[in-house]
């Protein structure tokens, strides 16, 4: 029998338009903000619009760049200042990631790296965190749905998870409207980050038949869209199934785990100050098919095996689609949408050991279906350099 747990953010909105639904959701139970922002746009000036023709006092906290420990303290600073009772992440998946973490660590003493997975403490949130809003402008991290936040320790080069049950959003506003404008290379590695959360758990040690199910339903989505939605910003069809795709692969992610994609993407994007998105998706294909010849050769009798192949049929759309076929079309998407090699952040052959070696540390790796050797996890890095 299976046993499992589920949890998501406490409510859901999703749709084109509805952020003009988000006056409705503070009215009469905010009264003071931190707005925590990615650069200025649109959605920027109609949220602040919103707040102020509600009455409700609230600060701006511009995030620039992935969110780091000092960002995280100043951001927490000032919500205390304000005494705030509130925070809302209007942004990527960064922005998104900082909000979560100034709401959830505002209410608890003691600093950033007490709470820190891996080079930190790893101590338990005690108490609640501040009401938090989520309201994604990219598609791609799933952020919103999600329990924990990835935050840069720089002086350790890495990025690693504040995490906590606690810390699922009070509400999930998402409106495809928000990713029109976004440019054709954020779209294609935000969309490669979404698929990449649809397949890791999937896969995972960690699967139920949850996740599953939404893990199928993602996957379809990407398939029909991402591509469409790279080659043309405006389709609205397509830029309303990425969002629904990143919607479940942060829900995915957060109950049923990842693996060695993004157990290479934290230490890597500390190392190299690289988009976590486009990290994940220069490595996916190439873990895919690691993963598949480390379970053919020691475990062929393993169920990821059959996963995989049921992965290759959803993306392909053919039924036959044998086990590496999925390899090919996540392969050719890659070079279709122009994804850069590790070398183009700066990454050399003589760093690789070091970055295994914290890739072996990192939680996100314990949820890949096979251990896979040094080796292996080296000659990953050096194809994808």
């Amino acid at each position: 029998m299976s046993s499992f747990e589920f949890a998501t953010a406490d409510r859901i909105i999703f749709g084109a338009g509805k952020l003009n639904e988000l006056a409705g959701q503070v009215r009469g139970r905010v009264k003071r903000l931190l707005l925590v922002r990615g650069h200025s746009s649109d959605a920027v000036r109609r949220v602040s619009e919103m707040l102020s023709e509600q009455g409700i006092q609230f600060t701006d906290f511009q995030v620039r760049g992935e969110p780091t420990v000092r960002v995280i303290r100043e951001g927490m600073r000032i919500a205390g200042d304000f005494d705030c009772d509130t925070v809302i992440g209007l942004g990527g998946g960064s922005v998104l990631d900082a909000g979560k973490a100034i709401a959830a660590l505002v209410t608890n003493s003691g600093d950033v790296l007490d709470y820190l997975e891996v080079v930190g403490k790893a101590q338990l949130l005690v108490n609640a965190p501040l009401r938090y809003i989520a309201i994604p402008t990219t598609a791609g991290t799933g952020s919103e749905v999600t329990r924990n936040a990835v935050i840069e320790a720089s002086e350790y080069q890495v990025k690693v998870s504040l995490r906590s049950p606690l810390m699922l959003p009070w509400l999930a506003l998402v409106d495809p409207e928000l990713t029109y404008d976004m440019p054709a290379h954020l779209t294609a590695s935000t969309g490669l980050d979404a698929l990449t959360q649809l397949i890791e758990p999937f896969v995972s040690v960690k699967a139920n038949p949850i996740t599953d199910a939404i893990c199928r339903e993602g996957m379809r989505h990407v398939a029909l869209s991402l591509r469409r939605a790279y080659e043309n910003g405006a389709d609205k069809a397509a830029r309303e199934g990425m969002s629904l795709a990143s919607l479940f692969g942060g829900m995915a992610l957060a109950n049923g785990g990842l693996g060695a994609v993004h157990g290479f993407a934290g230490p890597l994007g500390g190392m190299y100050h690289a988009p976590h998105g486009a990290l994940c998706a220069r490595l996916l294909p190439l873990v895919m098919e690691t993963n598949i010849h480390a379970l053919q050769a020691r475990q062929p009798g393993h169920p990821a095996l059959a996963r995989y192949v049921e992965i290759a049929q959803i993306l392909t759309g053919d039924r036959n689609a044998n086990v590496f076929d999925g390899v090919g079309w996540v392969s050719y998407l890659v070079r279709t949408l122009e994804i850069p090699s590790l070398s183009a952040y700066g990454m050399q052959a003589s760093e690789i050991p070091d970055a295994v070696k914290k890739t072996l540390k990192s939680s996100s790796y314990k949820g890949n279906p096979i251990a896979l050797s040094e080796e292996e996890l080296r000659s990953v890095l050096e194809r994808a350099l």
